[in-house]
C-alpha cells in the first residue's frame, strides 16, 4: 500500500522521499521565490528541502504566490 500525505488538506500518495521531490512532482519549481512549505505545523527552511524527507501521514502546507486578480 502507498503512503498517504495530506497536502493543503487533500490526501495524496507520498510522490518522493524529500521536500524538493514533492514539489517538483506537484509541478512546482523549488527555487521559486515565495514558496514556503510546513511539515506538520513547523516551516521548512528552504535550505533544508534537498535534504528534509517525508513518511507517510505527515500532513503539508504549501504556499506560493498565484497570478491573476
Amino acid at each position: 500500500m502507498t503512503p498517504m500525505i495530506r497536502i493543503n488538506g487533500e490526501d495524496h500518495p507520498l510522490a518522493g522521499e524529500r521536500v524538493v521531490d514533492l514539489l517538483q512532482a506537484l509541478g512546482i519549481d523549488p527555487a521559486r521565490r515565495g514558496v514556503a512549505v510546513a511539515i506538520n505545523g513547523t516551516v521548512a527552511p528552504r535550505a533544508a528541502w534537498t535534504d528534509a524527507l517525508l513518511r507517510g501521514g505527515e500532513v503539508v502546507e504549501i504556499v506560493r504566490p498565484l497570478q491573476g486578480g
